[in-house]
């Protein structure tokens, strides 16, 4: 058949080590934080969750966006997974040709770039 919508979605993960759960949260880091807080809040009219010096998250609907202006880093959007060993899954995925961008325990950060671009942060369950 042409139309791949016609196949459900099977998953591929059969153990705990594969799998990788999403949450709601995505994180911009950026150099104008004042800036991205007023276009997230007064443009988009998106309302605040939570809040602090260097901090702000806003509630999509879909997801939860963060911006993040305490880090120098400037990664575009950071998605977030969740899984039983970051260490572990870290190692699996550098295997896999994925890049450790960032990695900081205190935060908790593990950030990864996967061979496609797509960064990500790998967070405990």
């Amino acid at each position: 058949m042409d139309n791949l919508l016609e196949f459900p979605v099977k998953s591929r993960h059969t153990g705990a080590m594969n799998k990788f759960t999403s949450t709601r949260d995505i994180i911009i880091h950026t150099a104008k934080f004042d800036e991205a807080v007023r276009f997230y809040q007064d443009v988009l009219g998106l309302a605040t969750t939570m809040k602090s010096e260097k901090l702000v998250g806003f509630e999509t609907g879909a997801f939860q966006l963060f911006v993040d202006g305490r880090s120098p880093l400037r990664t575009g959007p950071v998605f977030e997974f969740c899984v039983a060993d970051v260490g572990a899954a870290k190692e699996k995925l550098l295997a896999a040709g994925c890049e450790l961008v960032s990695e900081d325990a205190s935060i908790p950060r593990c950030y990864i770039k996967d061979p496609h671009g797509l960064m990500f942060n790998l967070n405990p369950e």
